[in-house]
Order: C-alpha cells, then structure tokens, then sequence
C-alpha cells in the first residue's frame, strides 16, 4: 500500500482537495478509504465517500450501506448514496456500472471535486486482462484499464492497480479496516470469479510478483495504442466524417489500418466498457462493410446497430420499448427476468434449460429478445411450426412472465430456442457436433 500513497501523496493530492472515493464496503474499496483518511488527516482534504445499493435483492445490501455510512460517521467523512431503484431492459452488469459512474460524475460536479478513487487493484488488472485475451478484445482492450483517466474535467485515479489483494487484505488486518463479503464474490457462476479462484493463483505460484509485469505489459500496449490512434486520427475526418463510415475510402487502407479504424470507433462508442467488445465484433462489422448486400444490418452489444446503406456505414442506438430487449449473447447474460444464460465448454444435461447448436445450421451470431407479433418456433421432433404464444399457453406461462421471457434467435430472427420451455429442430444430441452450448437457470 505504500505505493499507493506515495503515488496520491506526491504525484495528485494537494492540500485542499475534493476527492470523491466509490466504496461498496468490501475490502478493497475500505482499505482505499481508509488511505484516504490517513491523508486527508496528514493534509487536510475534504473526502466524499460515494456508495451504491445495486438493490438486486441480494441479502446484506442495506446492512452494506448502513455499514459505510458508520464508517464514515465515525471518520468525519462526507457520506453520500444512491438506491438504484430499477433497471431497464439492457444488460445488467453493463447498465448497473453505467449508473454508478454517472451518480459518481454527479457527485464530483456538486463537490467541485478534482479527482474519482476507485479500487481497482493489480489483481483486478491481471483477471480483466486474462478474461479479454480469452474473449477477444481490441488492443486497447487488452490492456485491461488504466491507472488514470481524463474524463469530463476531471480525473479517474486507480492507486492500487500496482497493489495486490493479499497486500490489501494485510493492510486491513494491520489498520484494523473493518469489511463486508459480498458472498456473489465467491460464486463460479461468474467469469471473473473463476479467473480469481482457479487461473490467478497459478500465475502467482510462478512469480509472487507477477501484478507488477502484467502493469508492464498494460502499460507497454497503451503506449502503442495510443500512437497507433495518433496515426488513425489523421485518417478519420476522411473514412469517418460526422461519425458516417465512407466505405470507398475505408476499402483503400490497408488491412491493419482498417481493422483499428473499425477498433477506433468502437472504443470511442463503447469507451469504458470495453468488456463488451470483443475481435467477434470487428470482424462482422468488417464483413457487414465489404458486403455485396447494399442495405443490411447486424446487432451490436447495448442495442447498438451498425447500419449500411450503399456507400456509407452508420451506428445508431435504438431505443428499447418497455419490457423489451435484445442482448447479444457472448459469455454470460443477467437478464431482466432475472435468470441467466451461460456458455459452457461441456455439459451433460439435456433438458430444455441446455441448448446444442451448429453454424452450420444457424447464422450467429445469436441474440436473445422478447417476443414478437407472428413468433413461430420449428420444435424438435416436431412436424411443421408453433407459435410461441401458444407454447406459452401449453406450459401455463402468465402474461407477466411471457412479456420478458428470453426468446433466443440467429441473426436472421429465426428463432432457435425457447429456454426452459422448448427446443427448436436445429438443437443437437449431447454426442453431436456443435458451436455452442447454452445453460438457462
């Protein structure tokens, strides 16, 4: 942690300071709150102790809260919360982050504060980069995050990207920091958790040191991005004049060019929410672009749709209806019903929760909506069509329930499964081969 404090204490924080720290009560963000206050004794800062109720239904979330709010009381230190009360129809982990960091951005305005802490540590930096290389990312993506942020007059500071969470939990120990354990934290269910559990831990075993040339390497490909998009910049206001992609000039670069022009204008739209991109998405926007088709359109993480017309290719945000979505499926979805859809490598189940499919009977990539007028569904083992309405009204599903229940379809809208209900005729044996492996639960 004396990193961490050497860095805020002679490269940031001044005497006088506003700074606004995001804590959720875990012991990351109490460890970062509790340096604060060590400086803000040492120089006199005003600290504004920012913390969110996700409000998802999860036991301990209000105890959390009160919790924080203690600390600070005790501490002499500004409390400030928001209650997210509910959440729109996109995906969950993406729209709960877009909320917290606009409540923090408001905060920092009402504070006139200089900078935003949050805790992000160095082992965080070594999961979010593992789980991108996995995944697919653009190159600024593989770099995980970065340890600052100029962001609408002010600055997002990450100290503890060079600290470890073993030198975090420490710190609490020797500091006596009082924590909360989120008990999600723990669970295999989600990506992040496994990488934490199961892959980190190797690394270290190799190098107990090893956070430290991750940060190398994240800092080592920021270098290189950013002089990349200095070259790319030049190039845009020709290929990429009021945010409208000129596909006959995109066609004279050459490949290396064009595809970071494509990672350009994603990073720009997608900007801190880069784990939602991945290579799979340049490469159907390159395919939508050197298409013979004149007039077609693929979906795009956060309903956003990448549009070509002729000569041109534009990115438009649709709005979403009430209890309506349309979510691409990558890894891992929290839907707004509450369940979830999963990729998984293998599975022995076979049930209607556990989908089989092939490319080479279905177009991906795959998208998960709501229902639709006209809906009809090819089921397995079946002769001929059904509506799903009535596949609805056979299971004794409610209204309610059928206006969110996930529908999921190819990229042509061909619907190829009713999860928890129903598999299409394009479902394959547990034995066969096939592209992707789906779990509801």
């Amino acid at each position: 942690m004396n990193k961490a404090y050497e860095y805020l204490m002679n490269e940031n924080i001044k005497y006088g300071d506003v700074v606004v720290v995001a804590c959720s009560g875990g012991p990351d963000s109490m460890a970062l709150l509790h340096l604060m206050y060590m400086i803000k004794k040492a120089i006199d800062i005003e600290v504004i102790c920012a913390h969110v109720n996700h409000n998802t239904g999860r036991p301990g979330q209000k105890e959390e809260q009160e919790f924080v709010e203690k600390y600070c009381r005790n501490h002499n230190l500004i409390f400030e919360t928001m209650i997210i009360e509910d959440y729109g129809d996109d995906n969950f982990h993406n729209e709960a982050r877009s909320k917290r960091y606009n409540y923090f951005g408001k905060l920092v305005k009402k504070y006139s504060a200089k900078y935003l802490l949050t805790a992000h540590h160095g082992d965080d930096l070594i999961e979010t980069i593992l789980m991108r290389i996995v995944r697919g990312s653009t190159l600024r993506g593989y770099s995980g995050f970065s340890k600052e942020i100029e962001i609408d007059g002010y600055k997002i500071l990450r100290p503890l990207i060079e600290v470890t969470k073993e030198e975090i939990l420490e710190y609490n120990k020797n500091n006596k920091v009082p924590f909360e354990q989120d008990i999600s934290n723990t669970k295999d269910v989600y990506t992040r958790n496994r990488f934490r559990k199961y892959i980190v831990p190797e690394f270290r075993k190799e190098d107990k040191n090893v956070h430290t040339k991750f940060y190398k390497f994240s800092k080592t490909l920021l270098e290189y991005n950013n002089y990349i998009d200095k070259q790319v910049e030049k190039i845009i206001p020709k290929v990429y004049p009021q945010n409208i992609l000129n596909i006959e000039e995109f066609m004279k670069l050459e490949n290396v060019i064009a595809m970071k022009v494509i990672y350009y204008i994603l990073e720009n739209i997608y900007q801190d929410d880069l784990m939602l991109i991945t290579d799979h998405h340049a490469e159907i926007i390159y395919n939508l672009i050197i298409s013979k088709k004149p007039n077609v359109y693929i979906y795009l993480p956060n309903n956003l749709k990448a549009i070509k017309t002729y000569n041109n290719l534009t990115f438009v945000q649709e709005e979403i209806k009430e209890k309506q979505y349309e979510i691409e499926i990558i890894d891992y979805l929290n839907l707004p019903n509450g369940k979830n859809i999963e990729v998984l490598k293998i599975s022995d189940e076979t049930d209607n929760n556990i989908c089989r499919l092939s490319k080479n009977d279905v177009k991906f990539p795959l998208r998960v909506r709501t229902r639709m007028n006209g809906d009809k569904m090819f089921i397995k083992g079946m002769l001929g069509s059904k509506k799903v309405n009535d596949i609805f009204i056979d299971n004794k599903i409610s209204t309610k329930e059928r206006d969110m229940w996930p529908i999921v379809v190819d990229s042509d809208n061909v619907i190829v499964w009713l999860p928890g209900l129903k598999k299409s005729k394009f479902d394959k044996q547990k034995n066969d081969k096939c592209d992707i492996i789906m779990k509801y639960y």
